[in-house]
């Protein structure tokens, strides 16, 4: 049995060439790789994203060929192509004699399932192994916090930086303190022009092509000979580098800044090529401290540590939240909300500047930063009372990042607290005002930032009071929001009044505003 034919599938998101598999080329290994309808279809995805995958795994096949490997490639429209991972996979077990089956662990609690079914459904023998990806193992969150109710992710972050010897001083954090992040949250300065993002020019209109001659329903937009994002390994260290040489000297203080018409700012957009492992979170840090290190007096520490904690603090806290909780964690709603998602965030047709700008830039772009995502969409859908589930498959569809692993605990524990406080330990909802003190949406909007009730007043500032109004059972003994419940209740019962009869008004004309 030495000389067995084996046959090894490689997910969407696998595409890692230093994986161990791959150190050398086996004869009797079989790679399967595959665009299958079970995927494309779980969610309305964006075109960018469905294309942005397609094109970075026959990218990957075509390296792993070139490397000698033997691989079989399912294109969505293949006449053999039987649509889901499952039947492909019993197919070509059935038609060659191939005695094992062999897989990366999947991501995704709904993948990871599907595939455990399979291996029980062949015959021959069946084995899986690690992504070799992650920095922490799937319980290594759960062992963590054993016993405990809330998972503070600076407590995480702190025990990966130990764990991987990372912006350490012996025992100690690196400059004194653990977390720089109240210096990161500066507003861009007026006439503030950032530096251009780095953009490709991949042409998937083949793909594209193929994609338009299936009944897959998408969003968004594209420029098929102008795709933008980085879809093999050697772009997206392009990415990387661009990211630490140009946009490293102020990603930390402007990380939380919001201007339209500038939809990348100072972000380093690699988490699509994070996300399909096209680069590991090490290198990604790693390149990140050594240019740090190498330009000091050009770039101040908040800058790389913010940067680092993404990384290897919340990007492994999110996939560690999600494996100890799933799959419970997806029928979460600790808000019993009930609303519709506004039609208008799947168009970007609505008078709110902040909202227009911020779905209008997903559309085109497939890409928010994580301030658009919590405190414009994220915040203006819990103000709403959005379902959660509503919620889920906008985020989970629209951004070409988006994989249920890590868009699932920011949608329902950072964004919609519909957990109950198992990530964050409080709901993230503001009024026009932080929205005004982190970007210049609000200028020129039709709706007036300083009116609260009457023609025209921002609908933020009604629904964040009818918020705590709503939810007071809930969330007036959280130690965190106790001063907002005090100045509520001290409000004038007029005053009170008007605000969630203006709150109602915007809540029974959503779909206008």
């Amino acid at each position: 049995m030495a000389d067995k034919k084996i046959v090894r599938l490689i997910l969407g998101d696998q595409l890692n060439i230093n994986h161990s598999w791959f150190s050398k080329v086996d004869a009797r290994v079989t790679y399967v790789m595959m665009e299958v309808r079970t995927e494309t279809d779980y969610a309305t995805h964006h075109v960018q994203k469905v294309l942005g995958f397609f094109a970075s795994m026959q990218a990957f096949s075509g390296q792993l060929k070139e490397k000698g490997h033997q691989v079989l490639y399912f294109k969505l429209n293949d006449k053999n192509n039987l649509q889901s991972f499952q039947k492909n996979i019993i197919a070509l077990v059935e038609k060659n004699t191939f005695k094992k089956f062999e897989y990366q662990l999947p991501d995704e609690y709904r993948v990871d399932q599907s595939l455990k079914e399979l291996c029980k459904q062949l015959n021959i023998e069946s084995s899986a192994i690690d992504s070799e990806h992650f920095l922490s193992t799937r319980d290594e969150l759960g062992n963590l916090f054993e016993g405990k109710k809330q998972f503070l992710m600076e407590t995480f972050y702190r025990h990966m930086r130990k764990k991987h010897n990372v912006l350490m001083d012996g025992s100690k954090p690196l400059n004194g303190q653990w977390n720089f992040d109240a210096e990161n949250r500066k507003k861009l300065p007026a006439n503030h022009k950032p530096t251009p993002p780095l953009l490709f020019n991949n042409d998937v209109t083949e793909i594209y092509n193929e994609l338009r001659k299936t009944n897959v329903n998408t969003l968004g937009t594209i420029d098929s000979e102008n795709f933008i994002w980085p879809i093999t390994r050697e772009q997206a260290l392009k990415l990387l580098h661009y990211f630490t040489t140009e946009m490293l000297p102020f990603f930390g203080t402007f990380q939380d800044a919001m201007l339209p018409n500038e939809w990348s700012l100072y972000h380093s957009r690699l988490s699509f090529s994070l996300n399909i492992k096209l680069i590991s979170p090490l290198e990604v840090i790693n390149a990140a401290i050594r240019t740090w290190e190498e330009n000091q007096s050009k770039i101040e520490y908040n800058q790389l540590e913010g940067f680092v904690r993404q990384i290897i603090g919340w990007r492994e806290y999110m996939r560690g939240v999600y494996w100890k909780k799933m799959p419970e964690y997806a029928r979460l709603n600790y808000l019993n909300n009930t609303a519709n998602l506004p039609t208008w965030y799947w168009t970007g047709k609505t008078k709110m500047n902040c909202l227009k700008n911020s779905i209008q830039q997903s559309l085109d772009y497939a890409y928010a930063h994580h301030i658009q995502r919590l405190m414009v969409t994220g915040n203006f859908a819990l103000l709403a009372g959005v379902h959660p589930d509503e919620l889920d498959k906008w985020y989970l569809g629209i951004y070409i990042d988006a994989l249920e692993w890590v868009e699932i605990t920011n949608t329902r524990g950072m964004s919609q607290y519909a957990d109950g406080g198992i990530v964050g330990t409080k709901p993230y909802v503001s009024s026009a005002t932080y929205i005004d003190k982190m970007s210049s949406y609000c200028t020129g909007c039709f709706y007036n930032k300083a009116k609260k009730t009457g023609d025209k007043a921002c609908p933020f500032n009604s629904l964040y009071w009818n918020f705590y109004d709503r939810n007071e059972t809930l969330l007036s003994k959280n130690p965190r929001i106790g001063m907002m419940y005090n100045v509520w209740r001290r409000m004038e019962p007029k005053a009170k009044a008007e605000l969630l009869e203006q709150a109602q008004f915007y809540l029974n004309h959503i779909n206008e505003l």
